[in-house]
């Protein structure tokens, strides 16, 4: 499997959850059954991979910065050394994900305030309008080469 794949496959996962978590938030916030948002947890939960165990906005905050954290550790170094024509790429990826942490930095802020729902609804909407961007730019910028590189 290409790492264009295993990218694309996790991108996707994110995706997904970030969308779910969404949801549950907005639901929340308009005053909705409280017992649906924990079933909706728990169903996140059972779904895949990334998210056994870790049904929650601060688990995927921690996930998706540890995600980050990998690339810009690893990931990032073996492309300038590849493809260095993509350095300016990188630089882009590497400051999105500054931008992204602080975003995250925000959601998790809102998800242990208790009291204001509506401050992590407006969280989460931030997060997704910048990190959907950043993952269509990583994939469509990088694709070519991680499609031609393994582990």
């Amino acid at each position: 499997m290409s790492l264009l794949s295993e990218l694309t496959f996790v991108h996707n996962m994110l995706r997904r959850d970030l969308a779910t978590i969404r949801r549950m938030a907005e639901s929340a916030a308009a005053g909705g059954d409280l017992a649906e948002v924990r079933q909706g947890l728990r169903e996140l939960a059972t779904r895949g991979p990334l998210f056994q165990l870790k049904a929650n906005c601060l688990s995927y905050c921690s996930i998706v910065h540890t995600h980050h954290g990998i690339e810009s550790a690893t990931l990032f170094p073996r492309i300038r050394v590849l493809a260095p024509e993509l350095n300016a790429a990188v630089d882009r990826l590497e400051a999105d994900h500054v931008a992204v942490s602080g975003l995250l930095d925000e959601v998790e802020a809102a998800a242990r305030a208790d009291d204001d729902r509506a401050r992590l609804v407006k969280a989460l909407d931030a997060l997704a309008d910048r990190f959907l961007e950043h993952l269509a730019y990583e994939e469509e910028a990088l694709g070519a080469v991680l499609s031609q590189m393994t582990h």
